[in-house]
Parts: C-alpha cells; sequence; structure tokens
C-alpha cells in the first residue's frame, strides 16, 4: 500500500508540472498587433456637365460609380459638376488638389492648360486629363475612339434615310469632334456613295436650347436622320418631336426619344478608370503617359439598335465589331477624299493616329466649311 500510495503522489507531481508548463507557455505568447487601417485614396473628378446630362458627364459618372463598386472603402470619391473651361477649371482643380485627393481626373479637352499648370505646383497628386495630348511626369492623358462609334452609327443612318441627307449637331471644332463628323459620313457612304452630310456648330459641349435650334435647322434644311457630338439629349428629343430618326451619344438614350432611336453609341470609362485606380493603389501608376481605348478594350460600342434596322445591317455592325477588337479591320483605309476631291488617303493606305489626331478637313460628301478654316 505504501508503494502503491507513492505511484500515485507521483503522478499527481507529473500531472501538476505538466500543467504548470502549459500555462508558462501560454504566458509567453503575446497578440499580433493590429496594423492601422490605411487611409483610403481621395479620388476627385472635374465634370463639364451635369451629371444627369444623360451623356457625356453621365457616362464618366458611371465610370465613377464603377471605382467606388470595384474598391468599396479603399477609395472615397468625390466629384464637381458644371465646371466651365475657363479660368474657373483650374481654381476647381487646385482645390480639388489641396483637398488632399492623391487621384484627379478632368473630363474635358479644355481642362488640359489648367490640369498642367495645377499638376506642376502638387508633384505628388496623380492627374489624368480626358481627350487632350499633353502630359507630365505627374500627368497622364487617355481617350476614347469614338469615331469608332460614328462610323458605326454612320452605316444605320446609310440604310435608314430615305433622301440621302443626314445631319450632324456639332459643339467644338477641335480634331476630335471634326473626325467623328467624318466617319459618321464615311460610314454612310459605305451604304450609299452619295450620301451628303450637313453640320451645325454650336461652339459648346452641353447647351440643350442651342442643340434644339441647331437640331430643328438642320431638319428644315431636309436632313432626316440626326447625329450628333454634344453632350445632351436635346438632339434626339427634338428628332422625336418632328417624326425624324436619330442617334444617342455617349450614354444609351433610348429613353429620351424611344421612336426616333437608332441606336446609340457609348462610352464606357469603367475599364480605365478601375484600372488607373488600381494602379495607384499598388504603387504601379506611371505619369506622362497617354491611352487611347476603343471597341477593342471595351471603351466604345453601339447598342441598343432599332428593332426596324435591317438584319443584314445589324449583322454588318456585329463584323465590323469583331474586326475592331481582333484589329483586321481599318476605318481609315483609302482612298479617302476631302470634299475638294483631294485624295487624303491613297487605295489601301490607312491612317496613324497621328494622322487621326490632327484631322482638320471634311471628308467629301460634307457639306459647308469648319469654323476658323480657311
Amino acid at each position: 500500500m505504501i508503494r502503491s500510495s507513492k505511484r500515485y503522489s507521483l503522478a499527481a507531481v507529473v500531472a501538476f508540472a505538466a500543467l504548470l508548463l502549459v500555462g508558462c507557455g501560454k504566458k509567453t505568447e503575446t497578440p499580433a498587433a493590429t496594423p492601422p487601417k490605411a487611409e483610403p485614396l481621395k479620388i476627385a473628378f472635374a465634370y463639364v456637365g451635369p451629371v444627369g446630362d444623360g451623356g457625356w458627364t453621365f457616362a464618366h459618372d458611371n465610370g465613377r460609380k464603377a471605382i467606388e463598386k470595384e474598391f468599396g472603402d479603399k477609395v472615397v470619391t468625390t466629384f464637381t459638376e458644371n465646371v466651365p473651361e475657363s479660368a474657373d477649371a483650374e481654381r476647381v482643380i487646385r482645390d480639388m488638389a489641396s483637398q488632399g485627393n492623391k487621384l484627379v481626373f478632368g473630363t474635358t479637352f479644355g481642362y488640359m492648360e489648367p490640369m498642367l499648370k495645377v499638376a506642376a505646383e502638387f508633384k505628388d497628386t496623380k492627374f489624368e486629363h480626358a481627350t487632350g495630348y499633353k502630359r507630365a511626369a505627374n500627368m497622364n492623358s487617355y481617350d476614347s475612339r469614338t469615331y469608332e462609334g460614328a462610323y458605326m452609327a454612320g452605316i444605320i443612318a446609310g440604310k435608314m434615310t430615305q433622301n440621302g441627307t443626314l445631319g450632324v449637331v456639332a459643339s467644338i471644332p477641335i480634331p476630335e469632334v471634326i473626325r467623328n463628323i467624318n466617319s459618321f459620313t464615311l460610314g454612310a457612304q459605305t451604304v450609299n456613295p452619295n450620301i451628303k452630310t450637313k453640320v451645325v456648330w454650336v461652339n459648346a459641349w452641353f447647351d440643350p436650347p442651342k442643340e434644339t435650334e441647331a437640331a430643328t435647322s438642320l431638319i428644315n434644311s431636309g436632313a432626316d436622320v440626326l447625329f450628333q457630338n454634344t453632350d445632351s439629349a436635346a438632339v434626339l428629343k427634338t428628332a422625336e418631336s418632328k417624326g425624324k430618326r436619330a442617334f444617342g451619344w455617349d450614354s444609351d438614350m433610348t429613353a429620351y426619344g424611344p421612336k426616333a432611336h437608332l441606336a446609340s453609341a457609348i462610352i464606357n470609362w469603367a475599364p480605365y478608370y478601375v484600372k488607373t485606380t488600381r494602379d495607384v493603389l499598388e504603387g504601379n501608376w506611371k505619369g506622362d503617359g497617354g491611352v487611347w481605348w476603343g471597341v477593342k478594350e471595351g471603351a466604345i460600342d453601339l447598342v441598343s439598335i432599332a428593332e426596324d434596322v435591317p438584319s443584314e445591317t445589324k449583322a454588318r455592325i456585329d463584323e465590323i465589331k469583331s474586326g475592331l477588337k481582333a484589329g483586321t479591320f481599318n476605318i481609315w483605309k483609302g482612298p479617302i477624299k476631302d470634299q475638294s476631291g483631294k485624295e487624303i488617303l491613297k487605295d489601301g493606305e490607312t491612317a496613324d493616329d497621328k494622322f487621326l489626331g490632327a484631322t482638320n478637313f471634311y471628308v467629301k460628301g460634307v457639306e459647308g466649311k469648319i469654323p476658323g478654316s480657311k
């Protein structure tokens, strides 16, 4: 019995020692420190029009919302709408940088010089300018190949016009807009080589009363299908009210004139905005660069084609989209002549981006003169 008691006593000691060892082990552990939560990236957008314009600015704001959806609490976005292309733009952009926004998007051509000036003052802020061509170490440019959407719309216009006369409500006489007028006309002429395009310039991106007046003038002068390079839905609404046909621009405008609507040439800014934001968050953003995205990158599309557009025309649009995505189709391929009959691209010759970026002429079939040209 004595030996048995000693055995139990020894077992108790061993068990107690094991408990002590376990306890000691726990005491040496320290809870892992919770890393401080990173501050969200502040991003600001300057808009030339109202977010509810149904076109250009609406499309940019959809891109801003795509950033929020993609990155959640890693970002904080803000915007200022109706910022004119004037000294006010410089003030607004400088204020955005001063408020701690480290990524600033300027969404119209006229912001180029003001943004370039502010970028020189705020070296730690990253600036992105839409549709321009000037850059800096902390400023990029980005653009969309809107002429691809214009060309596809032209094919539909060429098929659907009853009298061969098209009308374009144009905004500002810069290469971007002139290129779109020409591309629209070239697309239409693949269907009917005798197509004529009339143009009325309103010298503004967003001015619904002027856009309405211009659309009415074009209809009164014989145009039965209207196209636009302006930001509101006024052109489509006018066509609807007068029993003509028209296209949406920058965003899907079907709802503004469902009877008149033939299709909408839209821009999707989300792919570029999401990529740029990710590059900044991951430390991969680089300045002094530029991109020009189109159908291939998912930035341009022609959507909501009207039911009465013939199936063969719709099939042709699908072929062009496939060709643009694959790089096997080129819109600007000769022979192409200007309105005086001078050959600007020889048979089989294709235009490069430098050529397209300097467009300052009308192609054959476009009537009138470009404002400011000799």
